[in-house]
């Protein structure tokens, strides 16, 4: 029997939430609805995907620290913000006032071959913005033994970049939650590459009951998929997930209303999604542009496809170039019943994201790592890799509030949107349309996008937070 945690929740949101989750695994097709059994996991049923991740990083000049966003805008042009600056723009302390900083919980980052160095990294971290170390800091690889790092390798050194951002960020906002860090080896497994492994790493951490809430910072574009038959054997995890209670996030993308075409380097000239952001059992993290002025940060939809500064910096390519909220409807999965009261929006299909968190490279984050083959010391960092396990840290913390996982949030993030509860905030502003070159002859293209608008839209979701209140809200307990 399914069930969804619910208690304490207003009587209004209540209601919505229970007939939502209900309906949840009907909302799937039918050939998804049982889990499927570990043997299917192999060559001849399992597509042949490779997973990297999306992440940009720009390497800062050695300096005594990291640098202010006032020397970033001199020097680069664009913005760059400290871990202490989001947890301002998302108004974190006053929970932190009450205790509330993730104690209790585990975040769960799944990364491939993982850094060699992110346990010297994550100290360095800590010590230079003043937090303390998390209760504990775990690495496991139940997929298998990972490879020897080499820098030359190029997914090697993505990951690498990839695993400081994502550890670093979940645990500077919430500083006293528990960090498992998940690798994954990505050696070709009969043919196959990358996602049957996370499969079972992430089934591992279900089963062994070693973490609240997974984050993911990688996808590929549905289109990579043959049919839903094929990707069907991968869902195997999420559905696992629900059973258990544990929360599951993935970021929606970083080429917003398109994706990267099967050869990895070009893009799809016209609208697709990816997955496993689409996957109804997972809350899809969009991108938001955090802006400081005066001393407030207000939110905008992260597109920087026009930016020539963040163009430069961060793809060394001059603009434009498809850097945005990944944001669409699916190609494979019907609309979910938590998603009806949007399908003005949606249409027949499922829409995303669900939420959204920053990730422009106009206010990059600073991320450090001394891994083999790069400039040690401070990177800026940008993408929805980075909203991802920030969004993943603001779980935790309601976990915290609840008493218990929350498990699949899509329900609550719908129902608190349609009566406009307090901790989320409207994104009305920007879209996800982009611009790129690409062919012989070189030729631009122009995906159309989505508008950020009131309520629920595909490039923001139903918007961002205002943790003092989205996280008492999200967990149904009074008292913010």
């Amino acid at each position: 029997m399914r069930r969804a945690w619910t208690a304490g929740l207003p009587a209004c949101v209540v209601a919505l939430v229970a007939a939502a989750v209900a309906a949840v695994v009907a909302a799937v097709p039918a050939t998804t609805a049982a889990p499927a059994p570990a043997k299917i996991l192999v060559h001849r049923q399992a597509p042949r995907v490779s997973i990297t991740p999306g992440v940009r990083r720009l390497a800062v000049p050695r300096q005594a620290g990291p640098p202010t966003t006032a020397q970033c805008e001199r020097a680069y042009g664009i913005a760059c913000y400290q871990p202490g600056q989001l947890r301002k723009a998302y108004n974190l302390p006053p929970l932190y006032g009450k205790g509330i900083t993730g104690t209790g919980q585990t975040i769960v980052i799944v990364d491939s071959f993982g850094s060699p160095t992110i346990g010297q990294d994550l100290a360095a971290f800590d010590k230079q913005f003043g937090y303390p170390a998390p209760p504990s800091f775990t690495i496991l690889a139940p997929a298998g033994k990972i490879p020897v790092f080499n820098p030359s390798v190029h997914d090697m050194a993505g990951w690498a970049s990839e695993t400081p951002l994502d550890v670093e960020y979940a645990h500077a906002l919430a500083p006293g939650a528990n960090i498992l860090l998940a690798e994954t080896p990505v050696a070709e497994t009969e043919g196959t590459a990358g996602f049957p492994q996370i499969v079972a790493t992430e089934k591992y951490v279900i089963d062994h009951h070693l973490g609240d809430v997974i984050s993911q910072s990688f996808s590929a574009t549905e289109e990579t998929f043959a049919s839903l038959a094929q990707l069907n054997p991968l869902r195997a995890a999420y559905r696992d997930a629900y059973a258990h209670h544990v929360t599951v996030l993935a970021a929606s993308g970083d080429s917003g209303a398109t994706d990267y075409g099967l050869d990895q380097h070009t893009y799809y000239t016209r609208q697709v999604t990816s997955w496993p952001d689409s996957d109804p059992l997972v809350t899809a993290v969009g991108g938001t542009r955090l802006i400081l002025a005066g001393g407030k940060y207000t939110s905008v939809a992260w597109n920087d496809t026009a930016d020539a500064a963040a163009a430069r910096y961060f793809d060394l390519k001059s603009a434009p170039v498809p850097f945005a909220s990944g944001g669409g409807t699916s190609e494979f999965f019907a609309r979910p019943s938590y998603q009806n009261g949007v399908k003005a929006v949606t249409g027949a299909m499922r829409g995303v994201p669900d939420i959204a968190m920053s990730a422009s490279c106009d206010g990059a984050v600073e991320v450090y790592s001394t891994f083999p083959g790069q400039r040690p010391g401070w990177s800026l960092i940008c993408g929805t890799s980075e909203a991802t396990p920030e969004f993943a840290a603001i779980v935790a913390l309601a976990d915290q509030v609840a008493g218990h996982p929350l498990g699949l949030i899509n329900p609550a993030l719908y129902a608190l949107s349609a009566r406009r509860a307090p901790g989320i905030v409207d994104v009305t502003s920007g879209d996800n349309t982009v611009s790129f070159y690409q062919g012989t002859p070189r030729t631009l293209h122009t995906v159309a996008g989505y508008p950020a608008r009131a309520g629920y839209d595909l490039v923001t979701g139903v918007g961002t937070v205002n943790a003092a209140s989205f996280v008492y809200e999200l967990a149904g307990v009074p008292g913010h």
